[in-house]
């Protein structure tokens, strides 16, 4: 092999010019033949004009790579950056370094390589990062390059002075007066990170989210880490999901450098690269070993990864998804490589107190530095965007979706008076705006038994998506329905198809583990906003069934509001959690979501028949606005009871009729969406709440008022305040967390909101005697003293 290298060194001098590297940067003979060969296919495909433009690229990836990982160790430890890569003094470095600085000079050359790719074979592709917390790569790169964001563009430069102030903002901890950091720079992927999709905060997700990112002729090159495969299961599922039908392809690279912040990685411990190869293959993917600490290895890899699954595609039927093994050592390129400490702080010690640190600092940049001008000739070499006629990378596919609102055909009338399962409605709904909108790809994450929850229409339509389909069972290589018993994987098929149209559903006691991958979404979709970028991707629905007062028979593990009462702490320009209360309602929620962008919303939805108490119009109005009366007059009322919930109407709806018998007039309100009514926390949720005047017109000031409600009580009377009178006015029943193998009747009783204890509180802020609503055995059952059939109607 290297006598094979070393003849195409001997024939061609720039091939040879380039396969001796630069600096800390070597190419490894494997890596030149497997370059050569493909600069080859390049040219012969007329994508380039010739060998030695391809030879000069890559030389330049080399440069751009070494001057990469020279700024990283300056954001980790400067504040003051020398183009002419003279020794820094003391008062040029920080009093308090920080930085995750050995994964981010590892992700240099991978990020390099990645920009490496698109200048040699003319396509901007897509990217993102599981690894957030080496963005320092990413920042550094992109500032090099002039691959700019606003907010980078107009604060930093390559002279002195900008790169400077580019070290100097990197965990600069300066808040303005708005509360917002001074410095545009994040500890992870942020809005301002050129071409960023995904924050990588919560590591393991883009294991999860890459296979169903990009669309059919779309290309998506994912950087992973070794850490995070010990996070949520399921990254090792992708070849389950890939099809050539209806996905873009995908280019998956971990980053092997054996490590974690303290320890080996578990790969690393079962036996390394070879351990992860046998690993892969016994799961369905085609392992390609790469150089991680080379820019060309990493380029090549994805093209070579690209065509194989194009070329088994062809073959037919579900390919293996090949999968780049990038091996390299932590913090490669810099002194304390391959040590505990390169995860932060390489050195030894502290380069502004520490004379030896100082000069390692000095000694490390100096075989890393770059000369200005050929690093300037370097990134001119790469920057092809307006020969090849492609965006910049910030500008990629998935970092600029935009999807047109969806065509909503009306959902079907449901008369008052009838009943039906909300969820089956749903589903009806769900069918139709599908089938209304054949350019968008349908994703519906689930966990498991979307039969038993009424989503018949869209198993049927859809189908589970296996690769040998089961005779007789909803079953299809293509389906929509991408299920596996686990929640963290299904949420995340549906948040990653950001070109699409999705739908989650699960029991509601196991959304919280959802949760983390939700709130990743909604974090970066509302800073995105805040820097005058909105996300253009469809709400997403999470359809919260079999819900806590169904799943009453299930014992208590299956009886939890908590995704519900999360969402409510969330931002409610953002974040949405409803309540619809018959089928009417959940249909037109649902409508409701698809007519937004960048928001998520949980629905909680029973799954069981229950009366209709909103025709389509009040249904689709209850969605506008979130909250409606349903019966009783305002002007006369003396008490408002608020139900938040299906059954808790129904409790509502009864303690209503015992009150008019009783001559005090109420006045009935279904509430649906909370957070509507809460008090705003800034300005962008204030465009999003109700304004008094809407507030006080669905919650009169002044009047006493009963809320029952599917949650606990505690976190929605904390989200609404606006409507709290003081605890001798506002009484709020709910989820007290008790439970066990009930019914729905009996775990409300054990939690204490049935009707007679919403009259019982209602006796109390009207300053009424308990007997004048209540009858004697009722009394004993709510003071747990008497029968629960007095109050339940059991015989």
């Amino acid at each position: 092999m290297e006598a094979e290298a070393a003849g195409l060194r001997d024939a061609d001098p720039a091939f040879a010019r380039w396969a001796a590297g630069h600096g800390v940067i070597r190419h490894a003979s494997l890596t030149q033949l497997r370059v050569h060969a493909w600069i080859q296919s390049l040219v012969t495909a007329g994508r380039l004009p010739d060998a030695a433009t391809g030879y000069t690229r890559l030389a330049a990836a080399d440069r751009l790579a070494s001057a990469g990982l020279w700024l990283v160790v300056h954001m980790t430890y400067a504040r003051r950056v020398r183009t002419d890569g003279a020794p820094l003094d003391a008062a040029d470095f920080k009093r308090t370094p920080e930085g995750h600085t050995g994964g981010a000079l590892n992700m240099v050359p991978a990020y390099a390589g990645y920009l490496l790719a698109n200048a040699l074979d003319g396509r901007t592709r897509a990217w993102m990062m599981g690894q957030g917390h080496c963005v320092a790569a990413v920042d550094a790169l992109n500032l090099l390059v002039s691959n700019l964001h606003a907010a980078h563009a107009e604060r930093y430069g390559v002279d002195d002075a900008g790169l400077s102030r580019f070290v100097s903002d990197f965990y600069r901890y300066d808040v303005r007066p708005d509360g917002t950091p001074a410095s545009p720079l994040g500890s992870h992927v942020n809005e301002h990170t050129a071409g960023g999709v995904l924050e990588g905060g919560y590591l393991g997700f883009a294991e999860l989210q890459y296979v169903h990112a990009p669309l059919p002729g779309e290309r998506l090159v994912a950087f992973l880490s070794d850490g995070a495969f010990e996070e949520q299961r399921g990254g090792d599922w992708a070849p389950r999901w890939w099809r050539a039908q209806d996905c873009g392809l995908v280019a998956p690279i971990m980053i092997l450098n054996g490590r974690r912040i303290e320890q080996r990685c578990q790969i690393d411990q079962q036996g390394g690269g070879r351990w992860l190869d046998a690993h892969l293959r016994l799961n369905g993917f085609d392992p390609i070993d790469l150089d991680g600490r080379d820019p060309a290895s990493i380029a090549w890899g994805i093209h070579a990864m690209e065509e194989r699954l194009q070329r088994a595609a062809a073959d037919g039927g579900p390919p293996p998804l090949p999968y780049g093994i990038a091996s390299t050592v932590k913090g490669y390129g810099f002194p304390g490589a391959g040590t505990n400490a390169a995860h932060n702080l390489p050195l030894a010690g502290n380069p502004a107190f520490d004379a030896d640190a100082r000069a390692q600092f000095n000694a490390g940049c100096a075989a890393l530095h770059v000369p200005p001008a050929e690093l300037a000739e370097a990134v001119a070499a790469l920057a092809t965007h307006a020969d090849d006629g492609r965006p910049l990378e910030r500008d990629h596919p998935l970092a600029t979706r935009d999807v047109p609102l969806p065509q909503v055909p009306p959902a079907a009338e449901r008369p008052p008076g009838g009943e039906a399962s909300p969820m089956q409605a749903l589903d009806e709904q769900f069918v139709a705006i599908v089938d209304a909108n054949p350019q968008l790809r349908p994703r519906v994450g689930n966990p498991d038994e979307l039969r038993s929850n009424r989503l018949d229409r869209t198993l049927d339509r859809l189908m589970h998506r296996v690769h040998v389909p089961e005779p007789g069972v909803a079953e299809s290589v293509t389906g929509g329905v991408i299920t596996a018993l686990n929640e963290e994987a299904v949420v995340c098929a549906a948040l990653a198809n950001k070109g699409g149209l999705n739908l989650v559903v699960t029991y509601e006691a196991f959304a919280p583990k959802m949760l983390g991958a939700i709130r990743q979404e909604l974090i970066f979709a509302r800073h995105l906003r805040e820097a005058g970028r909105p996300p253009g991707w469809l709400g997403v629905p999470v359809v919260l069934t079999s819900h806590t007062w169904e799943n009453a028979k299930n014992e208590q593990s299956h009886q939890d509001p908590a995704l519900a009462e999360a969402m409510l702490g969330e931002m409610a320009d953002v974040a949405g959690v409803v309540f619809p209360p018959d089928a009417n309602a959940a249909a037109a929620a649902l409508a409701q979501v698809y007519g937004s962008h960048g928001r998520i919303v949980a629905m909680v939805v029973p799954k069981r028949p229950v009366p209709h108490v909103l025709n389509a119009a009040g249904a689709r109005r209850l969605s506008r606005e979130g909250a409606a009366h349903l019966a009783g007059d305002a002007r006369r009322a003396r008490v408002q009871l608020v139900a938040l919930g299906t059954y808790q109407l129904h409790a509502m709806q009864r303690a209503h009729a015992r009150l008019t018998e009783r001559g005090v007039d109420a006045l009935l309100t279904v509430l649906a969406e909370p957070a509507r009514f809460r008090t705003p926390r800034d300005a962008g949720e204030a465009s999003y709440v109700h304004d008094d005047a809407t507030v006080a017109a669905h919650f009169p000031p002044g009047l006493p008022r009963v809320l029952l409600v599917h949650t606990r009580p505690e976190p929605l009377l904390g989200a609404l305040r606006r409507i709290d009178e003081g605890p001798a006015r506002t009484v709020a029943l709910g989820y007290i967390n008790r439970g066990g193998t009930l019914d729905v009747d009996g775990l409300m009783f054990a939690n204490r909101c049935t009707w007679a204890h919403a009259l019982d509180a209602a006796a109390r802020v009207l300053a009424l005697p308990r007997e004048a609503l209540l009858t004697p055995a009722e009394l004993a059952a709510v003071d747990a003293a008497g029968d629960p059939a007095a109050i339940l109607g059991r015989a």
